[in-house]
């Protein structure tokens, strides 16, 4: 029997279900900057110890929590919307944990809900300066590449949103995610 059960603790947990919403406590708030900072700082190395800026003292959080039992457990995802000025509204900072982008839909429901949030909110237009590596999967989610800028020594796209595509909603949207399995095909 203890064969059977040789490789059960090597098996990575895997959440049956996400929410995605506007950060609401202090936990989901902590969760938030941790993921950016192992995601920018040390994952990627854009920042040295921190990547919060002055954006982020009037910006609005939104994450993507796995669950375990239907209760909300670990922050996995993370983007910040901020209005830039009347009507012109940006995201930045989006961020997904490493072991839980294979799921794939993360972070373009992180996207969706940021855009929706900041189009119920009066969005005007929604913008956001993208790494280059993801520009492609920001055009197939409705997003047009307006030019390209240098960041932090990285290419990146300026981007808009086509807010058609996102209908606007409130604050207090909550949106569940439950993953579907991926079938794979055998030779």
């Amino acid at each position: 029997m203890r064969a059977a059960m040789d490789d059960v603790d090597d098996r990575p947990f895997i959440p049956t279900e996400y929410i995605v919403r506007l950060a609401r406590s202090k936990w989901e708030r902590a969760g938030h900057y941790a993921l950016r900072r192992e995601i920018f700082c040390r994952e990627q190395g854009v920042f040295a110890d921190d990547d919060r800026d002055t954006i982020d003292a009037h910006a609005m959080p939104i994450i993507a929590s796995c669950c375990v039992a239907g209760m909300p457990d670990r922050i996995v995802g993370a983007v910040r919307i901020h209005e830039a000025e009347p009507g012109i509204w940006r995201g930045s900072r989006l961020a997904v944990h490493a072991e839980h982008r294979k799921l794939g839909r993360i972070g373009a429901e992180l996207i969706r809900m940021a855009v929706c949030t900041a189009h119920g909110l009066g969005a005007r237009r929604f913008l956001a300066q993208v790494q280059e590596q993801n520009v492609l999967f920001f055009r197939r989610l409705h997003w047009t590449s307006l030019g390209t800028v240098t960041l932090h020594g990285l290419p990146h796209h300026e981007m808009e949103a086509d807010l058609s595509r996102y209908p606007a909603h409130g604050r207090a949207q909550t949106w569940l995610l439950r993953p579907q399995p991926v079938l794979r095909r055998s030779a």
